[in-house]
């Protein structure tokens, strides 16, 4: 089963797995989570992936360690147990043998990985009775409004960061409207999200970086603009071998 999703190449997040199951302040602690790379499948059961690194220097995960794995692949977000057996250096490359201890199961969550981007997007806050629809999941108005102008920099399944000469509230929520290479044909996307947080640039006076999450997003525009993260993925994939 391991082969028949994952593949050398794609991206994924290691991180230590906690059996004691401790909490602090009534919350679970939070555990360090690593991003790194798949190298090569060795079998249904073992797998190489690429030495994890912080700022520029490598994490020595113990052998005999177990960690909970999760790779972003091309049919979506899988996840699974593994035991690091062995490290070593395979084509002027640090690699760890990590050995399943679990089955791969396609896993759902509310984060989604994020794909840097330049993307315009046009946007305008919602008034009072667009929100209050949006809140009882009733359809909203469409905009009748100019919108503001912004660039998306980056953007994922769960929501978008982006940029412009202007600030929202934040908690507002707003009309954001972009388009996607979708199939190879662009497709407009008319969303509301929520504005999760708003900061000023510090190397831009006057303009403003906003993260917003998707508010009652459509499961088939979701799972779009995952397929397009993938497929942008897989792109720059080939130009890094190519160059």
């Amino acid at each position: 089963m391991l082969s028949k999703y994952v593949m050398p190449g794609n991206k994924l997040e290691i991180q230590a797995v906690d059996r004691t199951n401790q909490e602090e302040d009534g919350k679970k602690g939070r555990r360090k989570v690593f991003k790194t790379q798949v190298c090569d499948i060795i079998s249904e059961d073992q797998l190489e992936i690429y030495m994890p690194m912080e700022k520029s220097k490598l994490i020595l995960l113990p052998i005999d360690a177990e960690y909970d794995l999760y790779f972003y692949t091309d049919a979506g977000l899988y996840q699974c147990f593994a035991n690091v057996i062995d490290r070593y250096k395979s084509n002027n490359q640090f690699v760890l043998l990590m050995e399943l201890t679990s089955n791969l199961r396609r896993y759902q969550r509310r984060e989604y990985y994020r794909l840097s981007c330049a993307l315009e997007m046009s946007s305008r806050p919602l008034d009072k009775s667009e929100s209050d629809a949006v809140e009882k999941t009733q359809d909203y108005l469409l905009p009748g409004g100019a919108l503001k102008n912004s660039v998306i920099v980056d953007i994922s399944g769960g929501g978008i960061r982006f940029v412009g000469n202007y600030a929202y509230e934040p908690e507002s929520l707003i009309y954001c409207k972009y388009n996607l290479a979708i199939d190879g044909e662009a497709k407009e996307y008319t969303l509301v999200a929520k504005v999760l947080t708003v900061r000023e640039l510090e190397n831009k006076p006057g303009v403003f970086e906003h993260r917003a999450q998707y508010v009652n997003i459509d499961t088939v525009d979701r799972e779009e603009i995952i397929r397009f993260i993938f497929e942008e993925e897989r792109k720059q994939r080939k130009r890094k071998k190519v160059l």
